[in-house]
Parts: structure tokens; C-alpha cells; sequence
């Protein structure tokens, strides 16, 4: 169901402006972030050529008239709620005009390597020199200190060094290999923490009057995401392995293949799993010793998955969804990208927005997830073009 036009529109950082000169993905995420809790942000982009992520397609965005635009998709999903403004920041004049335009700002995002804005007069120092209050944000490869700190860093690399590459894909005993996920996630969460950190720093400066550099790195955040396969090492000194669509301390908890297909199942505890073994027709499978508790389980792995996958080849996916389903076991189809914007569950929680763009007319995008109870979402501006301030 849609939400009532006659609810207030979410814009908790109304009134807080944005100077996001960062490019390509966890500094633009950052400020579309902002955006979509009403910050204004203006994206400060090279003349003539503007983000590199303008130009990553196919595909492009097309015209009204069905013709590839110069506007790549992949600029357009980290880039909604922004005005651009095309800056040259190695002249004089566009240094003076970004100096005084971060006067009346409040944030300042920029991902450039570590000094690379101090001989410009736009780095950290500089800026607070004249603007004490400013909250400025450095996203970065590796961080401005320790050994590798004027190192670049891709999303990729970090996916690979951070370990996550590590835990992704199929084991080697079923002839898989390390494999990223299919999403940059480490620029996805540098982006998201940034916006953490953002709001504290201004939160702070409304008691303190003073603003902070923030120094955020990719490979942090990647190391900090990796949650209980972390602990797996720190507290149970073992060195997580890959294990393909398996959870390393849940069984069962993973992809099983059925007559026409794939399904998920994740039993996240023993009533769970006895529901699963009744709605399988084999009960007595909950009751076995080697498979009662998850502790077992995990012990008896290869054991017990063998005999699940072989029951759930009997039936097909939408059989079993609907059997799993009605006896509340935790399962889910795996949806192609079409399918998931065509789901009921996100239509009806407004995850997709049509906005207006200057050169194809009506566009979809993905919504912010973020949702307060009685307020619509703020459906942003589509993104801007080149210079469109």
C-alpha cells in the first residue's frame, strides 16, 4: 500500500548542506545517503568529463527517443538528490569559488589519495583553518596513516586483502576459487559508516561548535564487516574457509537444489529444524542424536545435508516454498534482479521511485530502505547532469 500524500515528507538533515567532491561509488554512496534524509548536496565533478562512473556502460541511460545517452547506468545509483557543479580544482579560480562555496557548508566528503588536496588548499587543514566547524569526510583505499596509507584502493582489492574473498564461493573440494561478491559491497559500507560517523560529528559540533575529520578506509570497514567469521578466528582460532551457500556455525543453512530449481533454507534453531524434518516427511530425523541440537548438526554436516538434498529433489521450488512456508520454516526463493523490483514486498514498502530526468523523461530507481513510521519517503531528485546546479 502506498503511503498517504498527506504524511509528512522524511528530511530529519533539512538545512544541512553537503560538499561532495568524492567519485565512483563509496563517497557518492555517502552523499546520496544525506540526500535521501534531506540534506541538500552539491556533487563537485571535473569539467567536461565530470565522475568517472559517468562513463561505465553499457548500459546508458536512453533518451525519450530510445537512443543511448552519454549517462551511464552505473552513475545513476549513487548519484540521486545531488546538484552537480563542474569545478576545475587545479586553477585558481575554481579553488577560490570551492572555498567559498564549503563556507556556508556544513559537510565535506572527498575521496582523493592521502594529501592530494593539500596543494589545491582543499585539504583538511586548510579548510578547518577557515572554517573550524566543518565536518569533513576522507574516504580512502587504506586509511591517511600506517604503511599502506598512499596506496589506491579499489573495491575489488580490499574484497581480496580485507578477507572476505576468502569466506565467497564454492570450496575447493567442489572446484570453486576465491569470488567477490557481486556487489562492491566494502565501497557500499565505507559509504554507509561515513554516514554514521557524519551524523555523530554533527551531533558533537552542535554542543562542541567545532567539527572533526573523519578518516575512513576501506579496508577497516571490510575487516569490521566480517562479523562472526572474524570471531570464528579471534575467539575460536579457526580460519574461516569458503563453504559455497553454507552459514559456518548454522546447518542447515543454505541453497538446496529441488526438482526444478533452487531454494533457500535457513533453520536458524531445533523447532525450526523439527518443523523442516515433519514438513520432509521424515520426523524421525529430528530425533536422531547426531542432528538434535545445531551444535550436532554442524558436527554432522555433510551427513545430514546429503540426506536433506536428496528429499528436496523430489518436489519443486513452488512446492516446496508453499509446504516450508505454511509450517514456518524460514526459506525463500533465489530471485533474478527482475524479479526482486517486482516482488509484492518491496512494492508495497515503495522501494522503487519514478523521478523525472531531464533527458529520458520518467526513470526508475531503487528507494532509500530508510523508513519512519509516519512520514513518506523523500523521493529524490533524479540524477544530475554534468554542470546541472
Amino acid at each position: 500500500m502506498k503511503h498517504s500524500s498527506s504524511l509528512p515528507i522524511m528530511q530529519p538533515l533539512a538545512g544541512i548542506k553537503v560538499i561532495d567532491m568524492s567519485r565512483i561509488l563509496a563517497g557518492p554512496w555517502a552523499g546520496q545517503t544525506l540526500a535521501d534524509l534531506g540534506a541538500e548536496v552539491i556533487k563537485i565533478e571535473r569539467p567536461k568529463s565530470g565522475d568517472d562512473t559517468r562513463h561505465w556502460g553499457p548500459p546508458y541511460l536512453k533518451d525519450q527517443q530510445g537512443n543511448d545517452t552519454q549517462e551511464a547506468a552505473y552513475f545513476l545509483s549513487a548519484n540521486r538528490g545531488k546538484s552537480s557543479l563542474a569545478v576545475d580544482i587545479t586553477s585558481s579560480a575554481g579553488q577560490a569559488e570551492l572555498i567559498e562555496l564549503i563556507k556556508d557548508a556544513d559537510v565535506v566528503i572527498e575521496n582523493y589519495k592521502v594529501g592530494g588536496l593539500a596543494k589545491y588548499g582543499l585539504d583538511y587543514e586548510s579548510i578547518a583553518n577557515l572554517y573550524p566547524a566543518i565536518v569533513y569526510c576522507s574516504i580512502t583505499g587504506f586509511g591517511q596513516t600506517g604503511p599502506y596509507a598512499h596506496r589506491a584502493g579499489y573495491d575489488f582489492m580490499i574484497q581480496a586483502m580485507g578477507g572476505l574473498m576468502s569466506i565467497t564461493g564454492a570450496p575447493d573440494s567442489e572446484g570453486g576459487e576465491p569470488t567477490k561478491v557481486g556487489v562492491a559491497v566494502t565501497d557500499i559500507f565505507t559509504g554507509l559508516y561515513s554516514v554514521i560517523a557524519i551524523q555523530a560529528a554533527l551531533w558533537e559540533r552542535s554542543t562542541t561548535g567545532k567539527g572533526k575529520h573523519i578518516d575512513m578506509a576501506l579496508l577497516d570497514c571490510s575487516a569490521a564487516i566480517l562479523a562472526n567469521q572474524a570471531s570464528n578466528y579471534l575467539i575460536g582460532n579457526i580460519v574461516p574457509q569458503r563453504l559455497g551457500n553454507s552459514h559456518p556455525n548454522i546447518v542447515p543453512y543454505q541453497a538446496f537444489a529441488t526438482a526444478d530449481g533452487h531454494i533457500i533454507v535457513a533453520v536458524g534453531n531445533d523447532d525450526q529444524f523439527q518443523r523442516l524434518c515433519q514438513s520432509l516427511s521424515k520426523p524421525a530425523l529430528a530425533e536422531q542424536i547426531e542432528f538434535q541440537t545445531n551444535a550436532q548438526r554442524v558436527h554432522n554436516r555433510a551427513e545430514l545435508c546429503k540426506i536433506l538434498q536428496d528429499l528436496f529433489l523430489n518436489k519443486t521450488s513452488s512446492q516446496w516454498l508453499s509446504i516450508l512456508e505454511a509450517a514456518n520454516v524460514p526459506c525463500g526463493p533465489i530471485n533474478t534482479i527482475d524479479q526482486v523490483f517486482n516482488d509484492p514486498q518491496l512494492v508495497a514498502r515503495d522501494m522503487l521511485q519514478t523521478v523525472s530526468h531531464p533527458m529520458a523523461g520518467e526513470i526508475a530507481l531503487p528507494a532509500s530502505p530508510i523508513q519512519f513510521t509516519g512520514e513518506r519517503k523523500r523521493c529524490n531528485a533524479a540524477p544530475p547532469l554534468l554542470d546541472q546546479y
